[in-house]
């Protein structure tokens, strides 16, 4: 079977959902539908059923998961070349919010690009809340990822950065509310803590999903926002904005590089692991 189609059936094993996986892969409805049309036949089973409920992997379908991901897996180290570290090839998928990919990425990767020039690296952004989701399902090797205070047994971590948590308004703007928080992740249960600990019923102003968002709604005069002092120093609307350091100091966010601790093995991730930058 082609790889390709292989790593199509996955994704959409992870996503349940013909419409994402056609977007997010690159690939027309209709070639995906014909993908796993040809997957089944040559499987001899159903390997996912559309229902009223959506899309649901069969008992064939999960036994085909866990064969694609061997078999992808496999032919990773057949490409890796194990055992010749200097020739390592094959592709790196590598999740990174906006802000680490200015401010980290080109630190991090560097001694692996140096020392194996043929890995390709593909790249990928978006809310920093969903970095270790999406490492967990398997769509990207490795995260750069706020860690929380306890982080899951499947993965492990090594520290990248640590930085502070800040208040930050327009330049007219005042420290008191409304506030701008994140929708979710680490940085929001962290305002809250420091809301419940100052004892301030914060008035919220707005919700985005996305830091580097935040700082714009903040700069448009939104509210105070929350958030890493490495967003806030990397904004491109810096100068528009103004730090409150606030009191008592909100908690210090640590940003790690996470992966699978199943995939450690493999010969891409435990190059990038072994090298510091």
């Amino acid at each position: 079977m082609e790889h390709r189609e292989l790593e199509l059936f996955l994704h959409l094993a992870r996503t349940l959902n013909y419409g994402r996986t056609s977007l997010e892969c690159h690939v027309s409805a209709a070639t995906l539908t014909r993908t796993i049309q040809r997957l089944e036949t040559r499987a001899g089973a159903r390997l996912l059923d559309r229902g009223p409920r959506g899309v649901v992997l069969t008992a064939d379908g999960r036994r085909f998961t866990a064969y694609a991901e061997q078999a992808l897996a496999l032919w990773d180290d057949y490409r890796a070349g194990a055992g010749e570290a200097a020739d390592l090839t094959g592709e790196l998928r590598i999740f990174a919010t906006v802000t680490a990919c200015q401010a980290l990425l080109p630190d991090l990767l560097a001694p692996l690009r140096a020392a194996h020039p043929q890995i390709r690296l593909d790249v990928r952004t978006g809310d920093a809340a969903a970095a270790l989701a999406r490492l967990d399902e398997g769509e990207v090797d490795v995260a750069v990822a706020g860690i929380p205070k306890r982080l899951p047994q499947s993965m492990v971590m090594r520290t990248v950065a640590v930085t502070d948590l800040v208040l930050v308004t327009s330049r007219d703007g005042t420290p008191d509310g409304p506030f701008v928080v994140p929708a979710r992740g680490l940085v929001r249960d962290a305002a809250y803590r420091w809301f419940r600990k100052t004892g301030v019923k914060p008035v919220i102003a707005a919700e985005p999903d996305g830091h580097e968002a935040l700082l714009a709604l903040v700069a448009l005069g939104c509210g105070t926002g929350v958030v890493p002092r490495l967003v806030f120093e990397s904004s491109a609307v810096r100068d528009r904005l103004v730090e409150r350091p606030p009191n008592p100091p909100l908690e210090p966010l640590t940003i790690g590089l996470c992966a699978r601790r199943a995939d450690l093995h493999r010969p891409l991730i435990s190059a990038l692991w072994d090298l510091r930058p």
